[in-house]
């Protein structure tokens, strides 16, 4: 390969994440509803019998498929789905700064307004039950954050050989952070209350909300 064929085609390249395509892909809705002049954030219990976080609360949402235009057309699916109401009832929908996780997914979320009008039937197979949260309460409460560490463990049959160190290398310890908020009996924490978290970070970087 000539330079001029390098050139050309880091020239005619778009940047994205190395390993892009192998990841899992989600996206959620962080749903706006009015409730008595007050705007409310809404949340999904998930059902207990499903196998994967069963009890845990979150966002509607669920994975990206072939068949979905684009992450936003999951979200707005998803959520119509989950809450058993049209798409059209979903309005106002604008992406948010997604989110990779440590287990090889990378999430999309966008904020989104439920029109007030809406009645809401959630699908018993997915929805344990729903409740909503005034916003403000985010907007006033710091979250608890802790540190959840990983350790660095090899396979058997790793080449310690071909590294400097052998097998005293010096793995670094990678480690995330994970947010709770305790509202009423409620505790909303993991992904979604780091999804809150930085969406009010945002917010509150805009000069007329601080």
């Amino acid at each position: 390969m000539e330079i001029e064929d390098i050139i050309k085609k880091v020239k005619n390249h778009t940047p994205t994440i190395i390993g892009m395509d192998r990841l899992v892909k989600f996206a959620v809705l962080l749903p706006f509803m009015r409730i008595n002049d007050e705007v409310h954030l809404l949340f999904e219990v998930r059902a207990k019998k499903l196998k994967r976080q069963p009890g845990e609360i979150c966002f509607p949402g669920g994975k990206v498929e072939p068949t979905d235009h684009d992450a936003k057309h999951t979200a707005i699916r998803e959520t119509s789905e989950e809450l058993g109401i049209s798409a059209d009832m979903i309005q106002h929908v604008y992406p948010l700064d997604y989110v990779m996780t440590a287990y090889g997914t990378v999430v999309y979320p966008f904020v989104g307004m439920i029109d007030p009008d809406a009645s809401l039937e959630p699908n018993k197979d997915e929805v344990g039950e729903v409740f909503t949260v005034p916003f403000q309460f985010f907007l006033e409460t710091k979250p608890e954050i802790y540190e959840v560490h990983f350790r660095a463990e090899p396979e058997e049959n790793f080449p310690y050989e071909s590294i400097i160190g052998g097998k005293k290398y010096k793995w670094n310890s990678p480690k995330i952070e994970e947010h709770f908020y305790y509202y009423k009996d409620k505790v909303i924490w993991g992904l979604t209350a780091r999804m809150i978290y930085y969406f009010i970070d945002m917010l509150k970087s805009e000069p007329s909300l601080k």
